[in-house]
C-alpha cells in the first residue's frame, strides 16, 4: 500500500511542558489505524493539526498529492430550508456532476461528426462512466438511504430541516455526509457518541469493511477492537505504534513494559554497584579502579522509566446489608406521545449487578427516573426493599452544583461529613489536591464524572443506579470504575452504551427493544449468544431449554411485511437480471456507435433510470424477505 499520510517530529506547546513532542507515524492507503491515550495527552490537539485547524510549533505534516482528507465538522449553520436528505445528498455533489456532465458528453458525441472530436469525447465519456461505476455513482439513492438509517434515521426523518436537529442527530448527520464523500482518509474523532447500540454495531461493520483509510479516536473497546489494524499509543506527546486491535494492543503493551521494567531495574541494580565502589575505594589503595568505574559510570546512556498509563484512583466504600429483595415492579408501564415501556416486572435481589440496554430514546433514563421517584409511572407498582438505601447518577450530572468547589458539591444530604471526610472521598476518585478546591464548571467532563461519583460514594449508599457513568471516561477511567464497581459490596443497576463495560459489571440485563422489554439473565455475552439463537431459529431451528430460560417477558409484536411473501431464490434471480440488464445499458452508453443515435440514447437513459429504481426495491424486499422467511 502506498503511503498516504506522513507526520513527522510533531511538537506543540501550550505551557512550559510540550503536548505533543515529536510525535510521529505514518499511515497507507486502506489502513485502518486507532489512536488512543488518556484525557488530556493531546489526540484532539494532534487531530486538529493533521486537519489544518491547529498550527504545529515544528514538524511537518505531509498528504499524498490528490489524497482527500475527511473528518467530523465540530461545528456547522445549517441553511434554512435543507433538509436531513439534502445535507446528506450533498455529500454526493462530485458524483452527481460527473453524471451531469457524461450525459452533456452524450448529447456532444450525438451531435459531432468529427471523428477526432468524437475520439476526445469517448475518451473523456468512459473516464466518467469508469469511475462511477467504481463509486456505485448510479445507485447514490439507496446508498444514502442505507447510511441515513444506519446512524438512527428513520424515513420520516429525511425530509426534516437539518436546522431544527437535535444536537445529537446533527453529529449522526455530519457522520453520515462523512461517511457517503468516501475520502482517502478519514479523521473520526468520538464518531460513536450519540449513537445507540445498534447504531454503533452499524458503524463498525461499515467501517470495518471501508476500503478507505482511517485513524480513529474512540473510547469503546468493542468497537476499537472491531475495526483497527493498528493501534497508536500517544502518551508524554510521543507516540508508540503497535500492530493490532486494542485488545492486541494491551497484550503487546503488557510485554513491552515487563521487558522494560526488567532492562530498567537491571540497570539501576547495576549503577549501584558501581557507586557504591566508587564510595568505597575513591580514597584508598583501590582509587585507580575507583576513577574507572566513575568513568564508566558517566559513559552509561540511562534507560528510562517505563511509558505507563496508570489506572486512576477509584474505590467505593463498604456500606450497610440491605434486604434479600432490593426493588420489585410489577407490571409498571409509562408512554408520553407513544409507549415506552409496558407490563414490565422484574425483581432485582441485593448483590446483584443489572443492565439497561436500549436504542436512544427508548426510554431507559425515563424508567430510572421511576425507579427512584422523579417520574410516576402510569401504571403498575414499585416496591423499594428493607434497608435499602440509593444514590442516582445521572448523565446530565445535574446532582453536583457547577457553581460550588467539588469540596462542597460532593456535600452528601445528610450533611454529617467534615472537609477532610469528603476531601477522602474525593480521594477515593482521583481528585486531590487543589482539584478539590476548583469550582466544578471549571473542571474536566473526565473529573466532573469523577466527582459525581465521588458524591455517589459520599452517600453510602447500598443501591447504585448509575445512568450513563462512564460518559466522558477515557479507557483506562473506564477499566477503574469497573474494577471499583465489581468489588462494590452493595447493587446496581446501570444504563450504558458502552458494551465492554456492560459485559464485564452486569450479571443481568433489561433490553428495552420495544414496548415489552426482554429480561436475559446473563451478561453482554450472554445478550449476544440468545441474538444468535434467534436468527438460527428463524431458519428452523430452535434454542435449547437453557437457552429460553434466559428470556422472559418476551415481546409479541413483531413488524408486519411491506411486500408479498416471494422465496429468497426468486427474489436473488430478478435481482441477477436487473443488474445484468443493467450493466448491458452500461456497456451500450460506452459505445460510440451508440451513442449517435440520439433517440436510441435517450430510451435507453429512461430504461436504465427504471432499472434502478426496481432494483432498488427489490433490494428492500431481499432484506425483507432474509428478516421474515
Amino acid at each position: 500500500m502506498s503511503l498516504l499520510l506522513q507526520v513527522d517530529q510533531i511538537t506543540k506547546y501550550f505551557s512550559e511542558q510540550p503536548t505533543l513532542d515529536g510525535a510521529s507515524f505514518q499511515i497507507r492507503r486502506g489502513e485502518h489505524v486507532c489512536l488512543v491515550g488518556p484525557n488530556g495527552c493531546g489526540k484532539t490537539t494532534l487531530i486538529r493539526i493533521i486537519c489544518g485547524d491547529e498550527q504545529a510549533n515544528s514538524g511537518e505534516v505531509t498528504l499524498a498529492p490528490k489524497a482527500s482528507v475527511g473528518w467530523l465538522q465540530q461545528s456547522v449553520v445549517f441553511q434554512p430550508g435543507e433538509t436531513v436528505w439534502q445535507i446528506a445528498m450533498s455529500a454526493m455533489q462530485p458524483l452527481i456532476d460527473l453524471q451531469i456532465e457524461g450525459e452533456r458528453l452524450a448529447t456532444r458525441i450525438a451531435e459531432t461528426s468529427d471523428p477526432n472530436e468524437i475520439a476526445r469525447l469517448t475518451e473523456r465519456f468512459d473516464e466518467i462512466q469508469q469511475h462511477l461505476r467504481q463509486r456505485d455513482g448510479y445507485h447514490f439513492d439507496h446508498r444514502i438511504e442505507r447510511v441515513l438509517q444506519g446512524l438512527g434515521f428513520q424515513s420520516q426523518d429525511f425530509q426534516q430541516a437539518a436546522n431544527l436537529l437535535s444536537g445529537g442527530q446533527v453529529n449522526r448527520l455530519l457522520l453520515a455526509k462523512l461517511l457517503l464523500q468516501e475520502p482517502d482518509l478519514m479523521i473520526l474523532d468520538e464518531p460513536s457518541n450519540h449513537l445507540d447500540i445498534g447504531a454503533t454495531e452499524w458503524l463498525e461493520s461499515f467501517l470495518a469493511n471501508s476500503k478507505q483509510a482511517f485513524l480513529l479516536v474512540s473510547h469503546d473497546r468493542y468497537f476499537l477492537d472491531r475495526v483497527a489494524e493498528r493501534t497508536l499509543e500517544l502518551i508524554d506527546g510521543t507516540i508508540d505504534d503497535y500492530p493490532g486491535n486494542y485488545s492486541k494492543y494491551v497484550q503487546l503493551k503488557q510485554q513491552r513494559l515487563e521487558v522494560e521494567r526488567r532492562t530498567y531495574e537491571k540497570q539501576q541494580i547495576e549503577i549501584e554497584k558501581l557507586e557504591e565502589f566508587v564510595r568505597r575505594h575513591h580514597a584508598g589503595q583501590k582509587h585507580a579502579q575507583a576513577e574507572d568505574r566513575k568513568k564508566k559510570l558517566e559513559r552509561i546512556e540511562l534507560v528510562a522509566l517505563p511509558r505507563e498509563i496508570p489506572l486512576p484512583r477509584m474505590n467505593f466504600p463498604d456500606v450497610e446489608r440491605a434486604g434479600d429483595i432490593v426493588i420489585k415492579t410489577q407490571d409498571i408501564a409509562k408512554s408520553y406521545d407513544k409507549p415506552l415501556f409496558r407490563e414490565l416486572t422484574f425483581q432485582i435481589e441485593r448483590g446483584e449487578r443489572w443492565g439497561i440496554l436500549g436504542p436512544n430514546g427508548c426510554g431507559k433514563t425515563t424508567l430510572l427516573r421511576c425507579l427512584v421517584g422523579q417520574e410516576t409511572a402510569d401504571e403498575g407498582k414499585i416496591t423499594i426493599g428493607h434497608r435499602v438505601q440509593f444514590a442516582y447518577f445521572d448523565q446530565q450530572l445535574l446532582g453536583i452544583d457547577s457553581d460550588c468547589i467539588a469540596l462542597e458539591a460532593i456535600r452528601p444530604s445528610q450533611d454529617n461529613l467534615i472537609d477532610q471526610q469528603r476531601r477522602d472521598y474525593l480521594a477515593k476518585f482521583g481528585i486531590t489536591g487543589d482539584l478539590a478546591l476548583q469550582k466544578v464548571g471549571n473542571l474536566s467532563g473526565g473529573q466532573r464524572t469523577r466527582v459525581a461519583l465521588a458524591k455517589l460514594a459520599a452517600e453510602n449508599a447500598n443501591f447504585l443506579i448509575l445512568d450513563e457513568p462512564t460518559n466522558h471516561l477515557d479507557l483506562w477511567s473506564r477499566e477503574a470504575l469497573q474494577a471499583a464497581l465489581k468489588t462494590f459490596q452493595g447493587t446496581m443497576l446501570i444504563v450504558s452504551h458502552d458494551r465492554y463495560f456492560i459485559n464485564q459489571v452486569c450479571d443481568h440485563l433489561i433490553v428495552v427493544d420495544g414496548p415489552q422489554p426482554t429480561i436475559i439473565e446473563g451478561n453482554y455475552d450472554t445478550y449476544q449468544h440468545l441474538r444468535a439463537l434467534r436468527a438460527t431459529e428463524t431458519n428452523g431451528s430452535r434454542p435449547t431449554t437453557d437457552d429460553n430460560k434466559r428470556l422472559r417477558n418476551r415481546e409479541t409484536n413483531r413488524p408486519k411485511r411491506k411486500f408479498p411473501y416471494r422465496k429468497l431464490e426468486a427474489i436473488e434471480a430478478d435481482i441477477a437480471l436487473h443488474e445484468q440488464q443493467i450493466e448491458q445499458l452500461h456497456t451500450d452508453l460506452s459505445n460510440p456507435e451508440f451513442l449517435r443515435n440520439g433517440t436510441q440514447v435517450s430510451l435507453a437513459a429512461q430504461q436504465l433510470e427504471q432499472l434502478e429504481q426496481e432494483l432498488l426495491v427489490l433490494y428492500e424486499h431481499w432484506e425483507e424477505a432474509s428478516q421474515f422467511n
